[in-house]
């Protein structure tokens, strides 16, 4: 009889004990605004900001809603403005070159690779288009980013880093975020740590952090924050930056707090079940693995492979068989946007031109999740059952 995998790709592991208390704590102070603190009191917000600013090894940080408003609220802090080119990632997902169009700007797709990150040939080609790149890490590949950062260098390219998939992870030692002038981060349910939905920026770069915390909502209480720049900053800033209100509140940060000490053990444990579905995976035939550069410490909270060159209809029955099987694999080359999954032809708020080398590797991309809920067994199992039915299916060709 086959196997069937009867867990949940959706469900998350329980927010810790620690996290719960906090929250209780701040519930029952009522004060959630993360302005609203008594005399003395910093408050759970901008300890956050503090730590998470420690923890990347950024000067300043600022704590938003949601990682989305951290993409849309970098590119006001860069001065991005309407009518303005900005380049990203032809793979990536919807709130990137969302975040574009929300600031009236217009994305310019870069292809590609297979390994899944950005392609740098294609950026180099491309880098007299546009002044500023918005860099999707999209599902935790990490492109060379020492050559991406020279290429943007010498075209006076600034770069903005979607870390939504990389939070924990590094390049070279480097933590994901602190290459480019500014890193954002998310913390919706299924990214490294959980709050529903917040985000992070995080940059080095003075006027940018006092931008990013007046268009917040910070309004003139941003000496309450102790991760930005100091007022004499502000003064430059705080007449000519509007309020597009996006702040996190104590409740989450509250929770937040507990989860992002331990973050760096919970990434070793994404990364051993990835290890268990990349073994199990590997050598099945018409199956193509996303090999990893070895400069990059990533975070496997997800797993990716490629059916490249398989037709549709191949793909769309690989999908349907492991399905039937409990194992939830999404699929972005689908000809209409499903679920979380799109391409950069489905945004037709933006123009795009056909991006054949792209086009292929899209076209095979398959797409699982892989969270702290499932066992190292769990792990192994579904790549049994993958591997079956790419293997049957591949077969039956």
């Amino acid at each position: 009889m086959s196997e069937i995998f009867k867990g949940s790709f959706t469900q998350q592991e329980p927010i810790p004990d620690e996290a719960i208390e906090a929250a209780l704590t701040v519930l029952r102070t009522g004060r959630l605004h993360r302005y609203n603190t008594a005399a003395g009191e910093a408050g759970e917000v901008a300890l956050l900001e503090q730590e998470f600013g420690a923890f990347t090894g950024a000067k300043y940080c600022l704590a938003v809603a949601s990682g989305g408003y951290a993409l849309g609220c970098a590119l006001r802090a860069v001065g991005v403005g309407p009518g303005d080119p900005v380049l990203t990632n032809a793979f990536t997902l919807a709130p990137v070159p969302g975040s574009i169009a929300s600031v009236g700007a217009r994305p310019v797709f870069v292809g590609v690779t297979e390994n899944l990150v950005i392609d740098l040939d294609d950026l180099q080609a491309k880098s007299a288009e546009a002044k500023v790149l918005l860099l999707s890490h999209m599902r935790g590949h990490l492109c060379d980013m020492d050559r991406l950062m020279a290429i943007c260098d010498a075209a006076g390219i600034t770069v903005i880093e979607d870390c939504a998939h990389t939070m924990g992870a590094t390049w070279n030692g480097v933590p994901s975020g602190r290459h480019g002038a500014v890193g954002c981060y998310s913390t919706q349910t299924y990214k490294h740590i959980n709050s529903g939905e917040g985000g992070f920026l995080v940059t080095d770069d003075e006027e940018i952090a006092a931008r990013a915390v007046m268009l917040s909502g910070s309004y003139m209480l941003y000496e309450r924050h102790l991760a930005a720049p100091g007022p004499e900053v502000f003064e430059r800033v705080k007449y000519v930056t509007p309020n597009v209100s996006g702040r996190m509140d104590h409740l989450r940060a509250a929770i937040l707090r507990p989860q992002l000490r331990a973050l760096n053990s919970q990434a070793d444990a994404w990364n051993a079940r990835y290890s268990v579905v990349e073994d199990g995976l590997r050598g099945t035939p018409g199956l193509t693995l996303v090999e990893r550069d070895p400069r990059g410490r990533f975070v496997g909270s997800s797993f990716q492979f490629l059916l490249l060159d398989w037709a549709a209809e191949r793909v769309a029955d690989v999908v349907a068989r492991c399905a039937a099987r409990g194992v939830e694999l999404k699929w972005f080359g689908g000809a209409e946007p499903k679920g979380f999954t799109s391409r950069y032809d489905s945004w037709r708020y933006a123009e795009s031109a056909p991006m054949p080398a792209s086009d292929r590797i899209l076209a095979g991309i398959l797409d699982m999740r892989l969270p702290l809920t499932f066992s190292v067994d769990d792990c192994a199992l579904i790549a049994r059952i993958v591997r079956s039915e790419v293997s049957a299916v591949f077969q039956s060709a």
